[in-house]
């Protein structure tokens, strides 16, 4: 079994919807495994206010995490157009996995939500691109023979799977959104594949 690793963040749960429906996507494709982690949120005080294990949800991530994958799928919340700080701090923080080349040749994708239609999704998608690209990883998107791209009236971009929470941060993803976001984990599965 090859292994992708799902690494989100999720404050209301919209992500974290994304991310559950990338793993089906991944796991849909025989001899593929989702494993999905996430991170702490950061403390603006100067110790750890966070458990060392999550109270719910998946595990918190390890740099063991993206030695053993295959491959990966980020995920963040929008946060004025770029990725949330608790991401960018976890990226932040692997320069011995990037001069190591851990991720060196990997393929690699991205999701996230927002409250609005024009939030700063794509934006967010492609700060959440730079770090990987740095990683030496290989990016897909979501091509446009994904019909859903054209037709929706939520998320979806060709960056990658996206999704409008509204501003009650709803995380029920809509038809399309779900349908992006299986496909766009299969998609990913099936380079993972092909590459091995």
């Amino acid at each position: 079994m090859s292994e992708i690793l799902i690494l989100y963040y999720s404050h209301r749960g919209s992500v974290r919807a994304l991310a559950e429906r990338v793993a089906r996507g991944v796991e849909s494709v025989p001899g593929m495994q989702a494993r999905l982690r996430t991170v702490p949120k950061v403390s603006t005080v100067c110790e750890a206010s966070e458990a060392t294990v999550p109270t719910n949800g998946a595990p918190y991530v390890e740099v063991i995490d993206l030695e053993e994958c295959a491959g990966l799928a980020l995920g963040s919340p929008v946060r004025f157009g770029n990725m949330a700080a608790p991401m960018k701090y976890f990226w932040d923080g692997t320069v011995a996995a990037w001069q190591n080349g851990t991720l060196v040749g990997k393929p690699a994708c991205v999701f996230t939500a927002s409250g609005s239609q024009h939030g700063g999704n794509e934006t967010t998608l492609i700060s959440m691109m730079l770090p990987l690209l740095h990683h030496g990883m290989l990016l897909i998107g979501l091509p446009y023979t994904e019909t859903d791209l054209s037709t929706t009236s939520t998320g979806g971009t060709p960056y990658g799977p996206s999704h409008i929470s509204g501003g009650s941060g709803n995380p029920v993803l809509s038809e399309s959104e779900s349908r992006l976001a299986f496909n766009q984990g299969q998609r990913l599965a099936n380079l993972v594949k092909k590459l091995s």
